[in-house]
């Protein structure tokens, strides 16, 4: 049974279906406990049609705002009182922050890349990128992209192809960005594209715990050696995916980096103060990285 909340703290959170996955509560108790800030931080599953009711009870329990995970972080869009320039562009939220009982969005994901991808800036700028997904991830992923390193063909790999369009067609009109191409899941164009980019995305939910074991197909023959693979999913640290890719030589950048920085930023948006992002690494790493051991086993993109 979760403890008892401390007297007069103030409360945050994060909303999901599922939820169970999470590692945001333990990050930012952490970071509580490490600058001494009087909050709470809580989980709570929300089916999607209890979204609109879960958003306003925020304001009616005082809880100073939440993370969103999937599979809300588009469609909270529309019951927000304010959204950052940044979560409109890439039309989707990961955070909320609650003033003056009005419910402002943010999207710290971008954040989260940028500086999960920062190292390698010189390797990825004017490359071409190819990103498996098309949902909330993704968009903040390609709005990433397209801001910080200007890449010079993203391929969108998605089984639901329409949505993949959507996609396509949001940044082609909110920054003038025409150099997406949505390849279809399990032909040719698929391994075409791992082969012309530097840079491989998964921003699916494939590998998430508790399908541990699962990863999108990589054609083994393509040649990874000295690509980028980067996966959202941070549960398990070291994915399927993630494994494949380092056995053929590939760079990896686990979701666990992009994790940190996202709720660095949310953190500081909540407090006010900045999140002493060393320290809780130092505490958890090792933590996460021991949390499981996941079997491999193929699966294709969700």
């Amino acid at each position: 049974m979760r403890k008892n909340i401390k007297t007069h703290a103030k409360l945050v959170g994060i909303i999901g279906h599922p939820i169970v996955h999470s590692w945001s509560p333990i990050i930012h108790e952490t970071a509580f406990k490490f600058t001494k800030q009087n909050y709470e931080y809580a989980a709570f599953d929300v089916l999607p049609k209890y979204l609109r009711d879960a958003l306003k009870g925020l304001t009616a329990l005082g809880i100073v705002g939440c993370n969103v995970t999937v599979p809300h972080k588009e469609a909270v869009l529309e019951f927000l009182d304010e959204v950052s320039a940044d979560a409109r562009l890439v039309g989707a939220v990961n955070t909320i922050y609650v003033e003056n009982e009005m419910l402002v969005g943010h999207n710290t994901d971008v954040d989260g890349v940028v500086e999960a991808l920062k190292p390698f800036r010189e390797q990825i700028s004017n490359q071409s990128v190819t990103l498996f997904g098309a949902g909330g991830g993704a968009r903040a992923v390609v709005y990433s992209l397209i801001s910080y390193f200007r890449p010079e063909q993203i391929y969108v790999i998605n089984r639901d192809t329409s949505r993949a369009e959507l996609l396509k067609k949001f940044f082609a009109d909110s920054q003038n960005y025409r150099n997406i191409k949505i390849n279809e899941l399990h032909n040719l164009n698929e391994a075409e594209a791992i082969k012309k980019s530097k840079l491989v995305v998964n921003a699916t939910p494939v590998g998430m715990f508790p399908g541990v074991g699962e990863s999108i197909m990589i054609d083994d023959t393509v040649d990874l050696e000295g690509k980028i693979f980067f996966d959202l999913v941070y549960n398990p640290v070291h994915t399927a995916f993630l494994k494949t890719a380092r056995k053929k030589n590939a760079i990896i950048v686990s979701g666990l980096e992009m994790l940190y920085y996202q709720a660095a930023k949310a953190f500081e948006l909540w407090t006010g103060v900045a999140m002493p992002l060393e320290k809780v690494r130092a505490k958890l790493d090792q933590k996460f990285i021991d949390a499981s051991a996941p079997k491999e086993r193929k699966v294709s993109v969700q």
